[in-house]
C-alpha cells in the first residue's frame, strides 16, 4: 500500500511539474514576443537576434554541458585550391533589385504550371520567385564594417544576457555574441560559413571581433564590457541588426499530423506562389539544420510536443520573415560545434524531421551531392573560413570527430535525397 501511495505521489508530482512548465514556457514566449514589439527603431521592429534565453526555467538548461577543448587550425590542412567555392551571403537592405519584381510575382494563385520537376525538384519557375537573400558584396561590405566600426553602446536584445545588442559609431546595429561558451560562437561561426558552401543564402552573415582592453574599437563600452564579466582577448560575432522581422509558424504539411512535404501532397498544386516559395525556403531549412544538428529550431518543438501538442501553431524558434516572405535563419549557435556535441540527445528527432522532406531546391541537391561525391567538406569549409575571417585562427575549427560527423550527415542526407528520387520520380 505505502508503495502504490509513493508511486501515485511520484506521478502527480510529475503532473504538476509539467503542467508548471508548459504555463510558464507559454507565459515567456508571450513576454518574449511583446519584448520585440517593443524594441528598436519604431517600436514595431524585430531584432534578429533575439532568441529567448529560456535560462534555467526550461529544457535547453539540461543541454549545459562543459565546452569540449577547441582544436587549433595549427598545420592541419594545406589550403588547396577549390573549383567554384560558393559565395558568401550578408545585408542591411537585404534585398536587391530584382526583388521587387519577385515579391509582386508572389501574389495571387500560381500561373506557371506543376511547383514539381523531375519528381523532387522545386520547378524552375518558383525557383526564379525565391529570394536572393544575402549576397556576397553585402556580406563584404559588413565585415569591413564590422570590423572597423567603434562600438559606442551595449545593450541587452539578443537572447540571453551573455549577448548584446551594440550600437556602431554611426548608429548601424549588431548583434554580439559572446555566447554561453566559445563553442556557441564557434557554431553560429562556422554554421554561417556552412550555409555559404550549400549556396543557402537565407543565414545572416556575421564577422569577428576580439575583446581586448586596448582595442579603440571597445574602448568606449569598456566598462560595459567589464560588468558583463566578458573575458578580456574572447572572441565574439557581430551579425548586423534587420527590422520588421516577424515570427514564423511552422506549415501544415511539416506538422505532427501531416503527412510530410512531399511530391504526392494533396493540394501542392493549389497553393499560392507565396505560399511554395515558404515551403521551398523550409525544405532548405530542414535540410541545412539536419547537417548541422542543430536542434534549437524545428526540432526543439518537435521535443516539446510531449507537453504541448500545440507548440507548432506558435512561432518557430529562431526564424523569422522579412515584410515580403522571405525567411532568416537566425541564432545557429546550436549548429555543429554544440550539436554535434549532444547529438545523441537529439539525433531521433533530427531523423524525424528530415523524413518528413522529399521536395528539394535543385542547387541545394547538386551542393549535397557534390560534397558527398568529392568527401571533402572539411577542407572547403576551413579554406572559405579562413580565407573569410582573419580571426579564424583564434576561434578554432571543428575537431576531426566533428569534421567526420559532418561528412557523415552529408553523406546521409544525399542517400535521402536518392531514397526520395526513387520513390517519387515515376510517379
Amino acid at each position: 500500500m505505502r508503495t502504490l501511495s509513493a508511486n501515485l505521489f511520484a506521478l502527480l508530482l510529475m503532473c504538476a511539474l509539467l503542467s508548471v512548465f508548459s504555463v510558464w514556457r507559454a507565459l515567456e514566449s508571450r513576454l518574449e514576443r511583446h519584448k520585440r514589439r517593443l524594441s528598436g527603431p519604431g517600436g514595431g521592429s524585430f531584432h534578429q537576434g533575439l532568441s529567448e534565453d529560456l535560462s534555467a526555467k526550461t529544457f535547453r538548461a539540461l543541454l549545459a554541458v562543459p565546452a569540449a577543448q577547441r582544436h587549433f587550425l595549427g598545420g592541419r590542412f594545406k589550403a588547396d585550391n577549390l573549383s567554384q567555392p560558393a559565395a558568401p551571403a550578408g545585408t542591411r537592405d537585404y534585398h536587391v533589385k530584382g526583388d521587387k519584381k519577385r515579391s509582386e510575382q508572389r501574389e495571387g494563385p500560381v500561373r506557371f504550371g506543376s511547383p514539381v520537376d523531375s519528381g523532387v525538384f522545386w520547378s524552375d519557375w518558383l525557383e526564379d520567385l525565391l529570394p536572393v537573400g544575402f549576397t556576397e558584396e553585402q556580406a563584404r561590405s559588413w565585415r569591413r564594417k564590422a570590423r572597423t566600426s567603434r562600438v559606442v553602446k551595449l545593450e541587452p536584445g539578443c537572447g540571453r544576457r551573455s549577448n548584446q545588442m551594440a550600437t556602431f559609431a554611426d548608429g548601424t546595429k549588431a548583434c554580439v555574441r559572446y555566447g554561453i561558451n566559445a563553442d556557441q560562437v564557434q557554431g553560429e561561426t562556422l554554421t554561417y560559413y556552412l550555409s555559404s558552401l550549400l549556396g543557402i543564402t537565407n543565414v545572416p552573415p556575421l564577422a569577428l571581433s576580439q575583446l581586448h582592453g586596448d582595442s579603440a574599437q571597445w574602448a568606449a563600452v569598456r566598462a560595459r564590457v567589464s560588468g558583463l564579466q566578458w573575458s578580456d582577448g574572447a572572441v565574439v560575432s557581430l551579425t548586423e541588426w534587420v527590422s520588421n522581422l516577424t515570427g514564423v509558424v511552422t506549415p501544415a504539411p511539416l506538422r505532427q499530423e501531416s503527412s510530410g512535404l512531399h511530391p504526392a501532397l494533396d493540394g501542392l498544386g493549389n497553393r499560392s506562389a507565396a505560399e511554395l516559395v515558404e515551403l521551398a525556403q523550409w525544405s532548405d531549412l530542414i535540410l541545412f539544420d539536419y547537417l548541422t544538428a542543430n536542434f534549437d529550431r524545428l526540432v526543439s518543438n518537435l521535443f516539446s510536443l510531449q507537453w504541448d501538442s500545440r507548440v507548432m501553431e506558435r512561432d518557430t524558434n529562431n526564424l523569422l520573415r522579412t515584410p515580403r516572405g522571405d525567411l532568416v535563419f537566425i541564432d545557429n549557435e546550436a549548429g555543429l560545434v554544440h550539436g554535434f556535441r549532444v547529438l545523441d540527445m537529439w539525433e531521433r528527432y533530427h531523423s524525424s524531421v528530415l523524413s518528413s522532406v522529399c521536395l528539394f531546391r535543385r542547387r541545394t541537391a547538386q551542393r549535397v551531392a557534390e560534397l558527398h561525391a568529392r568527401r571533402d567538406s572539411e577542407r572547403r569549409l576551413l579554406r572559405l573560413y579562413t580565407d573569410s575571417e582573419p580571426l579564424a585562427q583564434e576561434l578554432g575549427f571543428l575537431s576531426d570527430e566533428h569534421a567526420a560527423l559532418l561528412q557523415d550527415r552529408i553523406d546521409r542526407l544525399h542517400k535521402h535525397i536518392l531514397h526520395c528520387k526513387g520513390k517519387y520520380s515515376q510517379q
